[in-house]
């Protein structure tokens, strides 16, 4: 459905702090050319370099499950292989949801997505409801915005999430087509628009959890996958446990460090001490909104949303001790040069509620993960908007089957980063367990854009893809710094 996009992706892009590889499609950016032919064109990245490329486009029903549901059409990007006897197309599923394969291939990965040319065709595919694919109208919020509080945005999301399903159905949407059995059904569509009898899948983060819906559904079409920061069939709403565990691990790295040490002595406790402080009593902050200065209350729930954005890669997680310690002092002005203004991140994009409400959540995980979230340091704050739209729009849950692990015999690469916060590896050591037949690559102080962290990476998935032999690594970066002056 149209995405209300307060959420950590959303504060990231809107407060130019997005990640390399993981930004949002841009309706003023890669869907700038509304209806762009299939053909060759001359592809250029953000670095400025230039490559031939494929644009294609396939069509498949908006919603199996509905007889006569309208068809849509999905497209990609091919870069085609530059090897003699090229092996099975790799298809690259983008995180998010939301995430778009031409636009990341603009990025960071550019590199990586020509060096995976020397195996086979290269396919930047644009998921239903992004980017090329993307055929859910626009549509304004309605609902005034909320104070950044608990209860306020967790209200604000179940009724403005409520609002856009109404408006999108009378619109003749199939909005509850846009699942991740859908999508992962239009990875087999593909492989039949490209006439090969298997594909590869390479992936990171919710497209991990996309590639473990195909494994299930279309076993017999996979060659080989490559999966970084992986997200199981139960894991759209992380554990708060484990997301304490992984801030532990970071209080011990600052412990390293006698200057941080002596600045903050335990950052869990700081952490919590700011949440709880401003949760009673909401600072009043002054952005910079799209009429003139507009005054937003900040509870401790909408410092607990920024730093669940901001843990997810070293770069950003560095700045959390600088911007505690601010808070801590009484300096909530500083906010406004940090989370974005209101018109930036309280608004609608993409398909991503669809797709994690539908996945949603198991009746035993979510009793812990309620029980968690009570004393967590991040609270549920972590994974909105789950648990929050839990029922909010009945029957678009996908089902316990549907989130049920399964053995996996697919050759598999699979690699982490130690300091992704995103999927910390507490949290993916329970998909890891699935896979029968795989490699390992772990990169100390990496965060969840691992595939990019490392130069050594992309030689890995070139190996792998080849066939070639890949044993067990464990790559080492720098350990991150954490400036508190």
């Amino acid at each position: 459905m149209t995405h209300t996009s307060l959420n950590r992706r959303s504060i990231l892009t809107a407060a130019g702090l997005s990640l390399p590889g993981l930004a949002l499609l841009s309706k003023t950016a890669w869907a700038q050319d509304a209806q762009p032919e299939a053909g060759p064109f001359r592809f250029k990245a953000g670095n400025g370099e230039e490559v031939d490329a494929e644009r294609g486009f396939f069509e498949v029903p908006e919603d199996r499950r509905v007889p006569g549901s309208r068809r849509i059409r999905i497209g990609y990007v091919r870069f085609a292989s530059t090897a003699k006897n090229p092996g099975p197309p790799i298809i690259y599923l983008a995180g998010g949801p939301g995430g778009s394969g031409p636009r990341t291939a603009m990025g960071p990965r550019f590199p990586i997505f020509m060096a995976l040319r020397e195996v086979a065709d290269v396919i930047a595919l644009d998921q239903r409801g992004v980017g090329m694919s993307n055929h859910i109208p626009e549509r304004e919020t309605s609902t005034p915005y909320p104070a950044m509080t608990h209860a306020a945005v967790s209200a604000w999301y179940r009724e403005e999430t409520q609002k856009a399903w109404v408006d999108l159905k009378r619109a003749g949407v199939a909005i509850a087509g846009y699942n991740t059995e859908q999508n992962a059904d239009d990875i087999e569509d593909l492989r039949r628009h490209l006439g090969v009898d298997k594909v590869n899948l390479w992936g990171i983060s919710y497209g991990t959890h996309l590639a473990l819906s195909v494994l299930k559904r279309h076993p017999n079409s996979i060659g080989r996958v490559a999966l970084a920061s992986l997200e199981g069939q139960d894991q759209t709403v992380k554990r708060p446990a484990h997301i304490d565990m992984f801030l532990d691990r970071v209080d011990h790295l600052m412990g390293q460090d006698p200057a941080v040490r002596a600045a903050i002595p335990n950052m869990p406790a700081l952490m919590r001490r700011v949440h709880e402080r401003l949760e009673a009593n909401p600072a009043t902050v002054t952005f910079a909104g799209e009429n003139g200065p507009i005054d937003v209350q900040v509870g401790g729930f909408g410092v607990q949303l920024l730093a669940s954005a901001l843990v997810a890669n070293p770069p950003q997680l560095s700045m959390l001790p600088g911007i505690y310690l601010k808070l801590d002092a009484g300096d909530t002005d500083s906010l406004a040069s940090i989370i974005p203004p209101p018109h930036r991140y309280f608004g609608v994009s993409g398909m991503s509620t669809t797709m994690d409400m539908a996945s949603g959540v198991s009746p035993e995980r979510l009793a812990l993960i309620t029980r968690e979230a009570k004393t967590a340091v991040l609270g549920d704050a972590f994974n909105l908007p789950m648990p929050h739209l839990v029922g909010a729009i009945p029957g678009v849950d996908l089902g316990e089957d549907f989130r049920q692990p399964i053995r996996i015999e697919t050759p598999a690469l699979l690699v982490a980063g130690s300091l992704d916060g995103r999927t910390p590896l507490e949290e993916q050591a329970e998909v890891v367990a699935q896979f029968q037949n795989k490699t390992q690559v772990l990169v100390e102080n990496a965060g969840h854009n691992v595939f990019e962290a490392h130069p050594e990476v992309q030689p890995l998935l070139v190996k792998f893809f080849s066939e070639q032999p890949v044993s067990d690594t464990k790559l080492v970066l720098p350990p991150p710094t954490f400036p508190v002056a």
